[in-house]
């Protein structure tokens, strides 16, 4: 069995793609994924299950499709690599809160950040399937935009710690 975290794209936020995290447990559960359970409510969930990620990640895109009658992106890690996007955090004397990594299905192009627009103060590396963004005003204020980055999501440090922290407890 491999732990899992399922990081969903859009899903409660800004009052856009309502889905109670009940029913988000309720579709792994149903999916036969094991030891599952939700953080927050903005799309985390961490389980267990046998199948490679790919068939993981097509299941529960399936699935959400049939809830949402839309689409919903999702982008899946396993615990140590959720570990690994931790640890290769390039700006790690940043507030967890003001860093965050945008998770991507592919590694992002090299030039992706040539391409970036809005930039203030933030700053910017490439991971390996990972953007990391320093928001120095604060992620709310920002409107820095990377194009490589619109199919992804992102989280901050402080939720991917607690996320780490729980797949590697599965």
């Amino acid at each position: 069995m491999t732990a899992y975290i399922a990081l969903l794209r859009a899903v409660n936020v800004g009052g856009t793609g309502k889905l109670p995290m009940t029913e988000l447990k309720a579709m792994c559960m149903a999916e036969g994924f094991s030891e599952v359970r939700t953080y927050i409510a903005s799309g985390n969930v961490v389980f267990s299950s046998p199948l490679p990620e790919t068939q993981v990640k097509r299941r529960l895109e399936n699935r959400l499709r049939e809830y949402a009658g839309k689409p919903v992106g999702v982008a899946i890690r396993t615990a140590s690599e959720m570990a690994d996007v931790l640890k290769a955090n390039p700006f790690p004397d940043a507030a967890p809160s003001q860093v965050a990594a945008i998770f991507l299905d592919a590694p992002p192009a090299a030039d992706a950040l040539e391409h970036a627009r809005g930039r203030q103060d933030e700053e910017a590396r490439l991971g390996k399937r990972e953007i990391y963004v320093w928001y120095g005003s604060g992620m709310g204020r920002s409107k820095f935009r990377i194009p490589a980055a619109e199919s992804g999501t992102a989280r901050n440090m402080n939720t991917i710690a607690k996320l780490a922290e729980m797949a590697a407890a599965t």
